[in-house]
């Protein structure tokens, strides 16, 4: 289904070479406030061309609401956003229905829909649906950041190359100084060298996205199958190229003790905290207040210039296929914006759900 949501609900529609990508967002009140400029500010940190570590394909990404805002405000109407393809090149898809590309999802789009499918650029499955999805979050980022909750996120790995812990605060300061969007400068040009050594190679590298969402309520989430985790999950993998997800100490919690594991509680200023923070600021699937801190594992990009063992579907005979068209050699500086994005679409779907608004 393109619809997530119970409360705070969007629908996204269009394809990646098609006229236009967009989505409806239906849940809020009328008379909601809502900056277009901050919309259009976060829609800019995702669109490509804006470095040599991104594609080249030249998409302004205006987004344009038809319906649902006037004078910025919400008119209690469904919001209907459009964003137009305006840079697509769809000469360099012409044999995919018949030839498949390795790492995409073109062979089980074709099974799927028996070849009707539009396949150009990905089609539905593209990364370029991510964009709906930013102006989504990016007007519940609005109205979540009035109840004093933030996102932040920056790339903590690309290829072989890992960056220190930081703080939300040190994202904050440091995630947009650098093309890379690592809050570890000196991390950052080391890879920005992993990455041009990959482009060098026809080649593509991937990473791991680290986040967090602090001023976060307590008893934020719906057990058992709403729970933070499960609802923000839902929507990192709902991101192509998303292969994993964890929170806190995540898949490293399997090789520590209870005792490491455990979080100690404390009263700080008044209030109840935890002296560490391995469970993520979740327990119970519900918000303790600390910190929520996860990481989105992404893959290395699938389009790359190098040739690949394919099949000819229609021949049923082994080919090769040489990807061709404008390509991130790293998606993982662009993922960033939609990481936090969904990330606050997914939150305020829960704290609607949980009567905190």
């Amino acid at each position: 289904m393109n619809t997530f949501g119970a409360r705070y609900r969007t629908t996204i529609f269009g394809t990646s070479h098609g006229p236009f990508v967009g989505c409806t967002i239906e849940g809020l009140r009328a008379g909601t406030r809502v900056d277009e400029a901050l919309v259009q500010a976060q829609l800019d940190r995702r669109r490509p061309g804006q470095s040599l570590v991104t594609s080249q394909r030249k998409e302004e990404d205006r987004v344009e609401f038809s319906e649902g805002l006037r004078g910025g405000e919400t008119t209690g109407e469904p919001i209907v956003a459009i964003i137009a393809n305006q840079d697509v090149q769809s000469k360099s898809y012409a044999d995919v229905a018949r030839i498949p590309r390795p790492g995409h999802g073109d062979f089980p789009a074709r099974m799927k829909y028996g070849g009707k499918s539009d396949l150009r650029g990905g089609g539905q499955l593209s990364g370029r649906m991510t964009a709906p999805l930013v102006v989504s979050g990016a007007i519940a980022r609005q109205v979540l950041g009035e109840q004093g909750i933030r996102f932040a996120a920056h790339a903590v790995q690309i290829g072989r190359v890992i960056a220190r812990s930081v703080t939300p605060a040190e994202i904050e300061a440091n995630v947009e100084r650098t093309p890379v969007r690592c809050a570890d400068l000196e991390a950052a040009d080391r890879m920005l060298v992993e990455i041009e050594a990959a482009r060098r190679d026809r080649d593509s590298v991937g990473g791991t996205i680290e986040g967090f969402v602090t001023g976060l309520p307590v008893g934020v989430g719906e057990p058992f199958f709403d729970s933070i985790e499960a609802t923000l999950s839902h929507l990192f993998f709902s991101i192509p190229a998303v292969k994993g997800v964890d929170f806190g100490a995540g898949f490293r919690a399997a090789s520590m003790r209870g005792s490491e594991h455990n979080d100690p509680f404390a009263v700080e200023g008044g209030r109840v905290v935890t002296s560490t923070n391995h469970a993520g600021g979740i327990l119970g699937g519900l918000s303790t207040g600390m910190p929520v801190a996860f990481r989105v594992a992404v893959k290395p990009t699938a389009s790359i210039a190098r040739p690949q063992r394919s099949v000819d579907l229609e021949t049923m005979q082994p080919t090769e296929v040489v990807v061709t068209g404008r390509h991130d050699p790293c998606i993982v500086p662009r993922a960033v914006p939609v990481v936090e994005n969904v990330a606050a679409m997914g939150l305020l779907d829960l704290m609607f759900l949980g009567g905190f608004l």
